[in-house]
């Protein structure tokens, strides 16, 4: 009985083993169902390339609908973007409002609203040599579009570039950020929902999901990020010729002069460093320089309105956000603890590894060959680089890789002048920080290691266009002057046209001299 009892056990213990086997394998081809490897992405293609192919994405009725579509994601579903926002980073509330959600309602409702005028063709003129003609420049769509976006600002990032795509009539392809992985599956959630599924699409993963996308024949690539993977991305490219917008970064600095409203100008300073993401933000200013005279009442005007802000314990505040992860906040502490400076730090510093929080930390006469002055932030620590005399801020800047924005405190005309002359950067801004990203009217984009391409508005609609020449002409006006035989005669007029002078036209045509 008891041998019995025992083998039934066995029996029992053996199904169970069974049944989790089958469990395990049923994973498994879920699994395999749902990875995205080369098959996928050939078959994703051809959707892509036959919904294009078949034309409806041209259409104004259908761009509308798509860009309607979207701005209902934005409106509908705040609470859940916001949520999505705090459990990647911990943004506070207010900046997910304002830098995420509220932007991309604004670059909607402006594409909605200006696309008729964006769609229509533009009329240019022509020559005399093509006379009688008329000419215009049609906006065309590209096609196929992969747009692979960024962890610090996830949902502005990936979206924005979408609304541009879109408009201009392109199929898409949205490759959000695994770094920033709540926000990655709201994005494929709702663009799921909301969005035409045979003409957007959005593909999650990791690195292995972006190497086969890049294996693929795009028509244009958006990319946003660091320019190690930019690099890659354009090498990938290369391979097909596709062209490639890069929205990249750099060391972004600010020049502070010392005629002007300290208080206004630290606000600016903090707002525009520790109020974007906690300076996790590609266009955050990345160090300062201004005179040794004027470097300590900086300073200290820094640390009043840092107080204000965010109080005696900075770690504790709800409105700064976290370091992303334990990678970047490594990467950060290693800048702090730089033998070269790490009895430079005058204010703040702090650290909490337990949450992943640096409190703003401010370094003073950092050297130039410091760890912190030779990459890019990218973090709650601000470097302050001291000169004997303001003209040699330009220098230094101009001894870099051009940033993606640089920045300018002061009320002197000339130095504004020189700024912007001598300044070359992806953008400028004097007296504040970072708004200018927020102006429509204004292509967002960098220039040599910060980037290539810019978008934001119409430039957006422009970035994911060709620019189709198109001449029209009739059958009047055939000059015989243009075909052979050639003589002195017909090259004598040629040239008279080719010049645009009526008169050698007149004497030509008379055979005169």
């Amino acid at each position: 009985m008891r041998s019995a009892y025992i083998n039934k056990e066995r029996e029992i213990e053996i199904e169970k083993e069974i049944e989790r086997e089958k469990e395990k394998e049923t994973e498994r081809e879920m699994d395999n169902d749902s990875k995205f490897d080369g098959e996928s992405a050939r078959v994703m293609m051809k959707e892509l390339r036959e919904t294009y192919s078949t034309g409806k994405t041209k259409s104004y009725e259908w761009r509308i609908c798509q860009l309607n579509n979207l701005l209902k994601i934005a409106e509908f579903h705040e609470p859940e973007i916001l949520q999505a926002l705090h459990s990647d980073i911990s943004k506070p509330e207010f900046e997910s409002f304002v830098h995420e959600i509220w932007l991309i309602k604004t670059s909607c409702k402006l594409a909605i609203k200006e696309l008729k005028r964006w769609m229509k063709p533009e009329k240019v003129g022509t020559t005399l040599v093509t006379f009688p003609s008329s000419a215009e420049i049609v906006a065309e769509p590209f096609g196929v579009v992969l747009i692979i976006s960024a962890w610090n600002y996830p949902f502005l990032l990936s979206l924005d570039p979408v609304i541009g795509a879109i408009a201009a009539g392109n199929t898409v392809v949205l490759k959000p950020s695994e770094v920033s992985p709540a926000t990655s599956s709201l994005l494929a959630k709702y663009i799921g929902e909301y969005m035409d599924s045979s003409a957007v699409k959005v593909v999650e993963g990791a690195i292995p999901e972006t190497s086969v996308l890049l294996e693929q024949k795009w028509d244009k690539i958006l990319y946003t990020g660091n320019s190690k993977v930019g690099r890659i991305v354009l090498a990938a490219a290369a391979k097909h010729l596709t062209p490639v917008v890069l929205e990249l970064g750099g060391k972004s600095p600010i020049i502070v002069d010392s005629d002007i409203d300290l208080k206004i100008a630290a606000r600016r300073i903090i707002s525009g460093k520790w109020g974007c993401n906690n300076g996790q933000a590609c266009i955050s200013p990345d160090y300062i320089i201004t005179t040794k005279d004027f470097a300590p009442k900086l300073v200290d005007s820094l640390k009043l309105q840092l107080l204000k802000f965010y109080g005696e314990e900075p770690l504790k505040s709800d409105d700064l956000s976290r370091v992303v992860n334990s990678n970047h906040f490594n990467r950060l502490i290693k800048l702090l603890d730089d033998d070269k400076v790490s009895g430079k730090i005058v204010h703040g510093g702090q650290r909490d590894i337990v949450n992943l929080k640096i409190a703003p930390a401010i370094l003073l006469d950092v050297p130039e060959d410091s760890l912190i002055m030779n990459e890019e932030i990218f973090g709650p620590l601000l470097a302050i680089v001291t000169v004997d005399r303001l003209e040699e801020s330009f220098n230094i800047i101009n001894s870099r890789p051009k940033p993606l924005a640089a920045y300018l405190f002061t009320n002197n005309k000339k130095l504004k002048e020189k700024f912007v002359g001598d300044v070359s950067a992806g953008g400028l801004l004097i007296n504040d920080t970072t708004l200018h990203l927020t102006v429509p009217t204004l292509p967002f984009g960098g220039v040599g290691e910060s980037g290539m391409g810019g978008y934001h508005g119409k430039f957006s609609f422009d970035t994911f266009s060709h620019k189709k020449a198109v001449m029209y002409r009739s059958y009047l006006g055939d000059a015989s002057e243009r075909y052979p035989p050639y003589t002195t005669r017909k090259l004598r007029f040629l040239k008279a046209v080719m010049n645009g002078s009526f008169l050698d036209i007149f004497r030509a045509i008379l055979g005169w001299p």
